[in-house]
């Protein structure tokens, strides 16, 4: 039963981790780009706004794109204050001018003192600004550095405290969907140009799998979920399950369990 089911994914897999089937999905906005910088910035911006239909969030992460004239990594380090007016109208659902120039200043001040945004989630990397870490029983390396990339995110003085509902943390119980995401998309390390692999630091066996309403649906009609409720302890589990198929790539199930919800309504 196990090698039919793990035979089953595997061939969804192969059908779904291909270019051809990313082209309407956020993971193509940072395609768009090829400086490391770049890919991370809008892969993190495409992923915090991956909510709705995947038309809308493609087209508003364009339109952001955009608003930095194209080249996000250096409208960030190099913007002045009168380049900011252009953006206080954006808007994607409740992602709003003040989270976005949030956002901006977050970056501004990471990338001013780390080359990459991979730093932001290694707590040995990182000091602190303000404040403490929140303390939580930590399970695994990807939990510890979703933890510590919400406390350092939120580090900087006057951060507003709207902002903190776009930025999970499994200290929430969050299923933390677009944050696992967005680690599957620069830690995840294949050869069918979909994920970047571009980050080393945390490995592809740790990744946390993405779950959302498609896949959270799929995995319980797939007997992947026993858990009553959807929280962090769900991705977990699930992750659990798939690493019993491949341990040293679990999320690239991702792929399976989403391709049949969305495109098969499985």
């Amino acid at each position: 039963m196990i090698e039919n089911l793990k035979a089953f994914l595997d061939s969804k897999v192969a059908q779904y981790n291909q270019p051809d089937f990313i082209k309407n999905d956020p993971v193509s906005i940072p395609h768009l780009f090829t400086k490391k910088q770049d890919i991370e910035i809008v892969g993190f911006w495409a992923a915090t706004l991956a909510w709705g239909q995947r038309v809308t969030i493609i087209n508003k992460c364009k339109e952001l794109i955009e608003l930095m004239d194209g080249s996000p990594y250096d409208f960030i380090i190099n913007h002045h204050e009168t380049d900011l007016k252009k953006l206080l109208h954006f808007k994607h659902r409740t992602f709003n001018d003040i989270d976005t120039l949030y956002f901006i200043a977050f970056f501004r001040y990471h990338y001013e003192n780390h080359e990459s945004l991979e730093d932001a989630f290694i707590p040995n990397k990182i000091v602190i600004l303000s404040g403490s870490e929140e303390s939580v029983n930590l399970q695994s390396p990807v939990e510890t550095a979703l933890n510590h990339f919400r406390s350092y995110f939120f580090s900087l003085p006057d951060f507003p405290h709207r902002t903190k509902k776009h930025v999970s943390s499994p200290s929430q119980k969050s299923t933390c969907k677009r944050l696992n995401m967005f680690l599957r998309w620069m830690v995840r390390k294949d050869d069918c140009g979909v994920d970047f692999g571009i980050w080393n630091q945390l490995k592809p066996a740790d990744l946390i799998m993405p779950c959302d309403l498609h896949v959270d649906r799929v995995a319980r009609k797939l007997n992947l979920i026993t858990r009553k409720q959807t929280d962090w302890q769900t991705a977990v589990e699930l992750t659990q399950r798939l690493r019993e198929f491949d341990p040293t790539d679990p999320v690239k199930y991702d792929f399976a369990l989403f391709g049949l919800g969305i495109e098969e309504k499985f």
